[in-house]
């Protein structure tokens, strides 16, 4: 994948893309950092979500102070590169998801999204190329009575944006490989053609190894976690799996799709050598008939055939030109020439 270049936060303000109050699936208020551990004192029921893009250390352990966020979990957060996994950490989860973003020029960036998710709190900060999650808020509060079962409904759409995300880079990828294809069978071999299949198919690969983890994290929600993740929304997060599944299906498709090309192209390659070879090994055929005579007529011999006979020399030179054009038919139908 092409790298897509963050711009990266230079104060608080740009960091902290969101901190949301929540009630009964309504948002309360915007609140201030400093604010949100009084508010989860108060066992209300409400809870708060909280967006960051690609935070500080400072930010992080203010944020640890007020959640009582694991450190481990905070340590990888502020570290990145990590791999897709879900971790708990007492009555909380610690999820790790990659992320990818399609650019204008088409070019491919990929970055990563960790999620702290508690009873009472969702976190979610972005690390490198990543489309923010506004819209999975704005989504979140237009179903209050879902949104009012917690922050589950809140993850649920989170991972949602961020698979649904996958779908528009497949639908380039596939257009990609569908005018790859037509370079392969163009009369003209093309050097970049190889080159450009082995970008896709490591682009693909990176793709799968993204999105494939997906679908354990998801397992594991639903099936361990009953007391974050209501049995109300156990349907939602399959419905996210069954994307999961679509995105690595197609992944999968196009790879194999891309070695049969990448075998077709040096199978086509290597029949246009050959025909290349056919040709000049006929164009030779041609030139040996009369280079064999006239190597014979160079040689200091006294006696000549066309020396003493009359018609000697036309005689020769006629009999080259029929066992060239006998050889030169013979060569055509068999296809040499």
């Amino acid at each position: 994948m092409s790298p897509v270049i963050p711009v990266h936060p230079q104060t608080r303000a740009d960091m902290v893309r969101a901190c949301i109050h929540y009630r009964d699936g309504h948002k309360v208020a915007d609140l201030e950092l400093d604010a949100i551990s009084d508010v989860l004192a108060v066992d209300d029921g409400s809870f708060v979500w909280v967006g960051l893009y690609e935070p500080d250390e400072e930010l992080l352990h203010k944020l640890q102070e007020e959640f009582s966020l694991h450190p481990l979990a905070v340590e990888d957060a502020l570290k990145a590169h990590q791999r897709p996994k879900i971790e708990p950490y007492g009555d909380a989860l610690f999820i790790v998801m990659h992320t990818a973003q399609a650019s204008a020029n088409c070019d491919i960036g990929v970055g990563e999204t960790h999620v702290f998710f508690g009873p009472r709190y969702l976190i979610t900060v972005r690390h490198g190329a990543s489309l923010p999650y506004a819209a999975a808020r704005e989504r979140a509060e237009q179903n209050p009575e879902l949104f009012r079962l917690g922050p589950g409904y809140g993850l649920y759409a989170v991972l949602d944006c961020a698979v649904d995300n996958y779908f528009p880079i497949v639908e380039q990828y596939r257009q990609e490989l569908e005018t790859i294809e037509a370079d392969i069978f163009d009369q003209h071999f093309k050097r970049d053609t190889i080159r450009r299949l082995y970008d896709l198919k490591r682009d693909l690969t990176t793709l799968r190894l993204a999105v494939s983890p997906l679908n354990d994290v998801l397992a594991q929600l639903t099936r361990f976690y009953p007391h974050l993740v209501r049995d109300e929304l156990q349907v939602y997060f399959r419905d996210v799996q069954d994307h999961v599944a679509r995105v690595a299906e197609a992944t999968d498709t196009m790879r194999e799709m891309l070695t049969a090309a990448m075998s077709v192209n040096l199978s086509l390659v290597a029949a246009e050598q050959g025909e290349v070879v056919k040709r000049l090994a006929g164009w030779a055929a041609l030139l040996a008939v009369p280079t064999l005579v006239a190597s014979w007529y160079g040689m200091n011999f006294d006696v000549m055939p066309e020396t003493k006979a009359r018609f000697g020399y036309p005689i020769l030179v006629g009999g080259l030109v029929i066992a060239v054009l006998v050889l030169y038919r013979v060569l055509k139908k068999a296809r040499w020439l």
